[in-house]
């Protein structure tokens, strides 16, 4: 059995009268990388405080490799590594010189594990250069490193991309999925959609405090609605005619002549408009991707 890195229970978090974490259950487990979306005051970054023991839950409970979690009780986090917020360092320190600092607090980090690490994360040129003088995305990646020197079994990990370019971002997700095939695993929460569906292999989305959707990425965007975009020369007879067929559930204009429907495959649409008489120009048939998953979960809630 594979074994849970996170689990919470019925988690719940009011501050006064909002109710910011809403009877949240989510479970990551070993070996994956485990999305964690939602919009803004979705109740993502106090669900992760609360697994990293920073926020007391009202109600519920969260375990953290296999043993809970709260302010008081704080022993699972030793094999934890994290990057949530803004990184924090010495900012007239090199990168090389904060990573010490980090392993005078964690036994067995030694200067080849700081080297590695730096490595890691492509600061090796710049790992004598003030850590205040960097760019974003070099901040981010020193952040990172932090989290990852002490070799943690599990890391949970909130826009580790921000402030990076496309090759930046590209190589953090071979990081990330080098450190699961080495035994770490990884919570991501990120904003980034496409960056996620690329190297998730589960998700959760959270929506006003409630799980909204969770399970294997693909299983997920299979169960997606169909949806089809149409180019045709008399579209608004073409949209009545198609509102009416059975199983559709919305179409909408798309720009000069084309059509989005959802509900049904492309080959019924086709039929049902070369019946009335409507012969379209084009018909593409649009694959399911996590921000139409994200859209229709977060909007219908």
């Amino acid at each position: 059995m594979t074994n849970i890195v996170l689990q919470t229970k019925d988690l719940t978090k009011v501050f006064g009268s909002h109710k910011a974490v809403d009877s949240v259950n989510i479970t990551a487990y070993e070996g994956e990388v485990f999305g964690f979306l939602g919009p803004n005051g979705a109740g993502k970054t106090t669900t992760l405080g609360m697994a990293l023991g920073l926020i007391h839950p009202t109600s519920g409970e969260v375990s953290v490799l296999g043993e809970q979690v709260t302010p008081n009780h704080t022993h699972a986090l030793k094999n934890v590594g994290a990057l949530l917020g803004a990184p924090a360092f010495v900012p007239y320190l090199s990168a090389w010189d904060n990573l010490e600092l980090v392993a005078h607090l964690t036994p067995g980090v030694d200067k080849k594990r700081i080297a590695e690490v730096l490595e890691l994360v492509g600061l090796t040129d710049a790992a004598r250069r003030r850590v205040g003088k960097f760019s974003t995305g070099m901040k981010q990646r020193v952040g990172l490193a932090m989290a990852l020197v002490h070799r943690p079994q599990f890391v949970i990990l909130d826009e580790p991309t921000n402030g990076l370019d496309p090759a930046g971002m590209r190589e953090i997700r071979q990081l990330l999925r080098s450190l699961v095939g080495n035994g770490t695993s990884v919570l991501l929460s990120s904003h980034l959609l496409n960056e996620v569906q690329q190297v998730c292999d589960r998700i959760a989305v959270l929506n006003k405090g409630r799980v909204v959707a969770q399970g294997r990425v693909d299983d997920l965007l299979n169960a997606q609605k169909p949806t089809v975009r149409l180019t045709v020369s008399a579209p608004s007879e073409a949209a009545q005619l198609l509102r009416a067929l059975p199983g559709v559930e919305d179409v909408h204009p798309n720009g000069a002549g084309s059509l989005i429907v959802t509900g049904v495959d492309s080959q019924t649409v086709m039929n049902h408009l070369i019946h009335n008489n409507i012969i379209p120009t084009e018909i593409i048939s649009q694959k399911s991707d996590l921000e139409s998953l994200f859209m229709d979960v977060t909007n219908a809630n």
